[in-house]
């Protein structure tokens, strides 16, 4: 910042100066010329012809400088044929006299005098009374002119040098001091790293408080992150606990049904890992920001796999076919799946699914069943790890609806059983927000 700053300040500067010191220099040279062309046009009223057919003047030039030798003022009067009419300041000099014609007002620079530059203007006049074309010229040496030039730059240079310094300074202060928050924040994220601290503080310029704030809801994120991955560490260690201590105790004690116990307790432990693995596959997938699958698609796949597991079951799909749900494709088959094959699985042979429109940030998809149901002093209790109330020994870990209510839980959605008015079995509506509501909450 501060070195683009510098080329900055100093290409603007240096064409800032040079075209000041352009419009400086040439209203030091016209003011000049224009006192040299005051003294010409008096010169050329106060002028007339004498009797020797001569240009001589009716009155004295006020300028007494032209009376002194080499004073570095000078006049001549020219005519074809007749003598020049020269200052006495020229001494022993004259002017030259270029041939061409100057009825306009002719100013220019000319090094004819050894060391002494001069500043000429001059016209050619036709004076009444003769035929003869006088060019009057008035020239002065531009030392004075140069010596104003020369100082005006050198102030031009040292004033824009100040300028260009002080403009630095002021672009490294303000460079320095306007980062400095960002580098408060920086040694307090050394401090969290390092455990002399929790959270960035809050006593920030309003400009850096949201980057603060973003930062401690992560830190805060992540420690919430941490903290359901120790307790589901925990879940699972004292899931496999007892399992692993009666197996421990049958092999110990030598049982005879230590095959029977073993096998027993490993599906059990197969079930608790099963289910912790479908929690931290979708607490994983659940970070990402662009999450979203089409709630249709994802239906008329597990129709398929369902209806060839269960082919006398008929599977009908109703409602919105554009709705995205803000989840994971492989989470939203997941959970579809589990439900829609217990309601294959459990019901009388018919399913019915139904897509609701999303009127709020949720959408709601609706499976029901016509078999027994499930009574509502017990739909609670249907959702504990393990909890089955089938008693006919169809296969199943009772983990499904378990799961669903965690993975749903984990996307902010949420699960619910009722019973079906159309079927008479069981009814279980699964609410998960959608993708253009989490869009809008992005926004």
């Amino acid at each position: 910042m501060i070195g683009i700053a510098a080329v900055w300040i100093g290409v603007l500067l240096l064409g800032g100066g040079f075209a000041l010191d352009r419009v400086l220099t040439a209203s030091v040279v016209e003011n000049f010329d224009q006192q040299l062309e005051y003294v010409l046009n008096a010169m050329i009223a106060a002028s007339e012809i004498g009797p020797d057919g001569e240009v001589r003047f009716n009155r004295p030039p006020a300028d007494q400088r032209f009376l002194e030798p080499y004073s570095g003022v000078y006049f001549q009067v020219s005519g074809a044929g007749a003598d020049a009419f020269p200052s006495r300041s020229l001494w022993d000099r004259r002017l030259r006299v270029d041939s061409h014609n100057d009825v306009q007002l002719h100013r220019y620079d000319s090094m004819e005098f050894a060391n002494e530059p001069i500043r000429v203007v001059e016209r050619d006049v036709i004076l009444p009374g003769s035929g003869v074309r006088w060019r009057f010229q008035v020239a002065q040496s531009r030392e004075l002119i140069d010596r104003q030039i020369s100082e005006l730059r050198n102030t031009l240079f040292w004033s824009f040098g100040a300028l260009g310094l002080g403009l630095l300074v002021i672009a490294a202060l303000q460079a320095f001091y306007g980062l400095w928050p960002l580098r408060r924040v920086r040694s307090e994220v050394i401090a969290i790293r390092t455990g002399r601290q929790q959270r960035i503080s809050e006593d920030f310029p309003s400009e850096v408080h949201p980057l603060v704030h973003e930062i401690n809801e992560l830190l805060a994120h992540g420690e919430a992150q941490a903290e359901e991955a120790r307790r589901h560490a925990g879940n699972l260690a004292h899931a496999l606990k007892t399992p692993l201590t009666v197996i421990t105790n049958a092999a110990t004690a030598q049982s005879l049904d230590l095959a029977n116990t073993v096998c027993r307790e490993a599906t059990t432990m197969r079930r608790q890992v099963d289910h912790h693995l479908a929690r931290a596959r979708a607490i994983g997938r659940r970070s990402s920001v662009h999450a979203r699958a089409r709630v249709w698609e994802s239906l008329e796949a597990v129709e398929r796999a369902v209806t060839r597991l269960y082919p006398e079951v008929t599977v009908d799909i109703a409602g919105d076919r554009d709705v995205e749900a803000r989840v994971e494709r492989q989470d939203l088959d997941e959970m579809l799946g589990n439900l829609i094959e217990n309601a294959a699985k459990y019901g009388g042979g018919r399913v019915f699914v139904t897509v609701e429109p999303a009127k709020t940030d949720k959408v709601e998809i609706v499976v029901e069943d016509d078999g027994p149901g499930i009574p509502a002093d017990q739909r609670d209790a249907i959702f504990d790890r393990g909890a089955r109330l089938d008693t006919t020994g169809k296969p199943g870990t009772g983990l499904g609806l378990a799961i669903v209510r965690d993975v749903s839980e984990i996307y902010g959605g949420a699960v619910r059983l009722e019973e079906s008015e159309d079927l008479g079995g069981l009814l279980i509506r699964l609410s998960l927000p959608t993708a253009d509501a989490s869009d809008r909450a992005a926004q």
